[in-house]
Order: C-alpha cells, then structure tokens, then sequence
C-alpha cells in the first residue's frame, strides 16, 4: 500500500487511511443514487475527522481520583461500630482532614 498524505487524500486533507476510504464511500453511494455529494453531512464528518472532539480534562480526572482517595481514607478511619448519625459526622470531619493533609491545587 503506498504511503497516503495530503497529496493523495480527499481535498489535501490530513486523513489517515481509514478516513480517506469512509470519505470517498461516501462520495460513490451519494452518486450512485444521484444524489448530490457535497453535502452539510459530508462537510461535518469532515470536520469531525480533522478536529474530533476534545478528550476530558486530565487534571479534572487526577481531581476526582485525589476526591475519591480522601473518601477512602476518611472511611478507613471511621470505627464501623458507631451510630450512623456519629459516623456522617466523624466521615465529614475525617474529609476535612484529610483536605488539609493533602490540599488541591
């Protein structure tokens, strides 16, 4: 297979293999049933090849890694034989803790 670059893809554009084949299927069913090709569809999936969408932030996922680790140790350190109500209240005060050993930002 020979090497595919903006010189030989659809319109000079930045598509792996894989695009530029889905792009020109496209093309060929539109004309096969006399259809016209060039369409707002056609410039969406276009739009969506070269700037997909954006992949969530890591920071925010390190975040709620961090959130959740607290909630961990916050609830090891919590005597399991305790009132519910006692336990709520030491679960927060173990949260507010473990926030000042181990600050955000």
């Amino acid at each position: 297979m020979s090497d595919l670059g903006p010189e030989n893809t659809f319109r000079g554009l930045p598509l792996t293999a894989e695009q530029d084949a889905e792009v020109r299927h496209y093309i060929k069913v539109q004309m096969q049933h006399h259809l016209p090709w060039d369409t707002p569809e056609l410039r969406a999936m276009l739009r969506d090849m070269i700037q997909p969408p954006e992949v969530a932030d890591e920071e925010d996922d390190a975040d709620a890694d961090e959130a959740r680790a607290s909630a961990e140790r916050a609830r090891a350190s919590i005597d399991d034989a305790i009132e519910p109500d006692e336990a709520s209240e030491e679960w927060h005060a173990a949260i507010e803790s473990e926030n000042m050993k181990h600050p955000r930002g």
